[in-house]
C-alpha cells in the first residue's frame, strides 16, 4: 500500500482522534486568516484617521498571534502523535522505517492542513467582517463593512501555515526517531508513583503567597517599596511563582492525602476521584502554575486596555470640552466659518464667545505647572465671572470663588493641587507692568482644548491658562491686549472631521492661530486605544484558549491512560451516572484552583497598583466584572467540553 493511500485510510479510519487534531488547526486557520483581512482590508482603511499605524499596530499583533498558534498547534501535535504510539510500534513491526512513518505523518499533516486551511478560510472570511463590526463600533464609526477574501490575506495565510507544516513535520520526525518499541506498547503503563506531600512546603506555599498578596496590598508607595525597592520585587517574584507552584505541588497534595483521612471517605465516589488525582496532581504542577499566572497577566492586560479605552474617551470629553473652538476672526472670516457650519451635516447648538489677557510670565512656568513643556509660553488669564458662566453653562459644577490677587490655575495633565493660605504660591506675570497673583488651586478642567494650530512635538499645545478675580481681571484688561475666543458645540461632533479640517485651514492663515477641536483629538485616541482594545482582547482570546487546551489535552491523554481502570469499575458495576460524576469532580479539581488563583493575583495586582489612579472612574467596576466573566465562561466551556470527552475516551474500550 502506498504511503498517500495509507495516509488517506488512517485520515478516515481514526476520525474521532484525528478531528481533535483537525479542530486545532482549523482554529489556528481562523484566527490568523481573521486577522490578517483586518490588516488588508479597503473598507476600515478607508475610514480611519491613523491607517499607517493601524496597519503597523494589526501587523506587529499578527506575529504574536502567529507565535501563540505555533505553541497551540505543537502542542496539539504533541498529544496526537502520543495517541498513537502502539500505532507506530505496528507499522515498525510490519518493516517501516522511522523515515517513512515521519513521511506518512507530513502527508497526513499536508491533507489536515489543506482541509483547515479551506474551512478556515472560509469561517474567518465570516469572522473577519463580524470583527471588523466589532473594531469599526469600537472606534465609534457606522462604517458598513463587506463580506471580503483580501488575497493578501489569503496569501499571508497560506504562507505562514506552509511554514508551520515544516515545523511540525520536523517536531514529528524527531519524535518519532526518539521512540522506542516497547515504549510504544507500553505508552500508558508507567504511572507517576505516588508520594508524600510535605506539610512544610505545603505551608511554605500558603507563607509564600501571603507573602506575596501583602507586597502587593502595600503599594508602590509604601516604605517597603521605598527603602527596599529590589528585595520587594525580588520577594514578590519568590512569592507569586514559589508560592503557587508549591500549592499545586505540595498544598493539593497534602489537602487530597487530608481528605483521603478523612472519616467518611469511602463513602459516595469521594475514594475514586481523589485517588485519581493523587497519583496526577504532581505531574499537573508546572502546567497548572503556568496557566494560573499567565491567566493573571491575561486578565490584568485585558483590565488594563480596556479601562483605558473607557478612559481615553471620557478624556475626551473632558479635556475638549468644546466642539470647535478658535481665536476669534474678522467679521468676514468669521462669517465664513458660520456659513460652513450652517450648511453641514452638523448645526450649530450653542456659540459662546470669551476674552482672556495674554501676559508674559516673570516666575517660571514650573512653579504653576508640572509638565510646563506642554504649555504656551505666554498666560492667558481669564476673569471669575466668566469662567463660572462657561461652567454653568456645561453644567459641571467646577466654580471658583476668588478674592483680590488670587489665582486658580488650569491643567488636564498635572495632577491637581491644593494651596493653603500659609503656603500659597505667589506667580508674577507682566504686560506693561508687573502683577503678582496667590495661587490657591490647580484645578483638573478645561476651558479652552488644547491647540493644534500651533508647533509642538506631539502637534497639541495646552494653552496656560489662569482663572483670576473680577476686580483683578478689571484691573489687568485696562489699556492691555485682549484675546477673544469663538466656542462652538455642534451635533455628531465625533463624525466631523471633514468639518474641522475646512474650518482650521481658515484659521490657519493666520500664524500661530488657536484652533482646538474635539474630532481631531477623539480620532486620533478612539482609534489608537479601541485598536489596542481590539488587539489585547484578541490576543487574550488566543492566550486563554491556549493555555485551557494544556489542560485539556494533558487530561485526554490521561483519559486514553485510564481507559483499564474505568473498565475495572465498570466490571465491578459502578454505573455510567457515577463514573460521570468521579470525572467531573476529578476535572473540577484540576480547573478550579487555576482559576481561582490566577483571578485573586490579577485583581491584587489591579486593585492596588494599576487602578490607583483612576479609582473614582465610574465604569471600573463594571469592565472588571465583564472580563472576569468572560474568563470563567471561557473556562466553564472547556471544563464542560474536557468531562464530555474524557467520559468518551474511558468509555471506548468498553462497548
Amino acid at each position: 500500500m502506498k504511503l498517500l493511500d495509507l495516509s488517506w485510510r488512517n485520515v478516515r479510519r481514526n476520525f474521532r482522534i484525528y478531528s481533535i487534531y483537525l479542530i486545532s488547526m482549523i482554529i489556528g486557520v481562523v484566527i490568523q486568516f481573521t486577522f490578517s483581512s483586518l490588516i488588508f482590508n479597503e473598507d476600515i482603511l478607508a475610514v480611519l484617521e491613523n491607517e499607517e499605524n493601524f496597519q503597523l499596530g494589526l501587523i506587529t499583533a499578527a506575529i504574536v498571534v502567529f507565535l501563540f498558534i505555533i505553541f497551540f498547534i505543537l502542542y496539539a501535535n504533541s498529544f496526537f502523535m502520543n495517541q498513537r504510539k502502539k500505532e507506530f510500534g505496528m507499522y515498525l513491526l510490519y518493516g517501516m522505517s522511522e523515515r517513512q512513518i515521519a513521511l506518512m505523518v507530513f502527508i497526513e499533516t499536508v491533507i489536515l492542513s489543506s482541509i483547515s486551511l479551506f474551512i478556515g478560510i472560509l469561517t474567518g472570511g465570516l469572522l473577519s467582517k463580524f470583527s471588523g463590526m466589532l473594531l469599526m463600533n469600537l472606534m465609534q464609526y457606522d462604517e458598513v463593512i463587506s463580506f471580503t477574501f483580501p488575497l493578501e490575506a489569503i496569501g499571508s495565510t497560506i504562507a505562514l501555515f506552509i511554514i508551520l507544516i515544516g515545523i511540525i513535520s520536523i517536531q514529528s520526525y524527531f519524535r518519532v526517531r526518539r521512540m522506542q518499541l516497547v515504549e510504544l506498547f507500553h505508552s500508558g503503563a508507567n504511572l507517576e508513583k505516588l508520594q508524600p506531600a510535605s506539610k512544610l512546603l505545603s505551608l511554605l506555599s500558603v507563607l509564600l503567597l501571603g507573602m506575596a498578596f501583602f507586597l502587593i496590598s502595600r503599594g508602590d508607595t509604601s516604605t517597603i517599596w521605598e527603602n527596599h525597592l529590589l528585595a520587594s520585587i525580588v520577594a514578590l517574584i519568590i512569592g507569586l511563582i514559589g508560592g503557587t507552584y508549591l500549592f499545586f505541588r505540595q498544598f493539593s497534595g497534602w489537602l487530597l492525602e487530608t481528605i483521603s483521612r478523612n472519616r467518611r471517605y469511602n463513602e459516595g465516589n469521594r475514594v475514586l476521584w481523589v485517588s485519581s488525582l493523587r497519583f496526577s496532581v504532581r505531574g499537573n504542577a508546572l502546567n497548572l502554575t503556568s496557566i494560573s499566572l499567565f491567566s493573571a497577566a491575561i486578565i490584568i492586560l485585558v483590565g488594563f486596555v480596556a479601562i483605558n479605552y473607557a478612559v481615553q474617551i471620557d478624556g475626551s470629553t473632558k479635556n475638549y470640552p468644546n466642539d470647535i473652538a478658535f481665536e476669534s476672526q474678522d467679521e468676514q472670516t468669521q462669517q465664513q466659518i458660520e456659513t460652513l457650519i450652517h450648511e453641514s451635516d452638523h448645526p450649530m447648538i450653542t456659540h459662546e464667545t470669551i476674552e482672556g489677557v495674554l501676559t508674559n510670565p516673570v516666575t517660571s512656568r514650573d512653579v504653576a505647572f508640572d509638565q510646563a513643556e506642554f504649555f504656551t509660553e505666554d498666560i492667558v488669564l481669564f476673569s471669575e465671572i466668566q469662567f463660572n458662566d462657561m461652567v454653568a453653562l456645561r453644567n459641571d459644577n467646577q466654580e471658583v470663588e476668588l478674592h483680590g490677587q488670587e489665582a486658580v490655575v488650569l491643567s488636564t495633565i498635572d495632577t491637581p493641587k491644593q494651596f493653603t493660605k500659609e503656603n500659597q504660591t505667589e506667580f508674577t506675570v507682566t504686560t506693561e507692568e508687573e502683577s503678582t497673583f496667590h495661587l490657591t488651586e490647580r484645578k483638573d478642567y478645561a476651558l479652552l482644548g488644547p491647540s493644534s494650530n500651533v508647533n509642538s512635538a506631539d502637534g497639541f499645545l495646552n494653552l496656560a491658562i489662569f482663572i483670576i478675580s473680577d476686580e483683578a481681571y478689571e484691573t489687568m484688561q485696562n489699556g492691555q491686549e485682549v484675546q477673544s475666543y469663538e466656542l462652538y458645540q455642534i451635533e455628531d461632533a465625533r463624525h466631523a472631521a471633514a468639518l474641522s479640517e475646512e474650518i482650521q485651514a481658515i484659521v490657519s492663515q493666520s500664524p500661530e492661530a488657536y484652533y482646538s477641536a474635539f474630532v481631531d483629538n477623539y480620532a486620533i485616541q478612539v482609534e489608537s486605544s479601541a485598536l489596542l482594545l481590539f488587539t489585547a482582547a484578541f490576543l487574550a482570546v488566543i492566550a486563554v484558549f491556549a493555555l485551557g487546551s494544556i489542560i485539556y489535552f494533558k487530561q485526554l491523554r490521561e483519559a486514553t491512560d485510564e481507559q483499564k481502570q474505568y473498565a475495572i469499575l465498570r466490571k465491578i458495576g459502578v454505573s455510567n451516572h457515577e463514573i460521570k460524576r468521579v470525572i467531573r469532580k476529578k476535572l473540577l479539581f484540576v480547573f478550579l484552583p487555576p482559576l481561582i488563583l490566577g483571578v485573586l493575583h490579577s485583581l491584587f495586582i489591579m486593585n492596588y497598583s494599576i487602578l490607583e489612579e483612576v479609582r473614582d472612574f465610574p465604569q471600573l467596576t463594571t469592565i472588571m466584572w465583564a472580563i472576569l466573566i468572560i474568563y470563567f465562561i471561557i473556562y466553564c466551556l472547556f471544563y464542560v467540553s474536557s468531562t464530555s470527552l474524557y467520559y468518551k475516551i474511558v468509555n471506548q474500550q468498553n462497548r
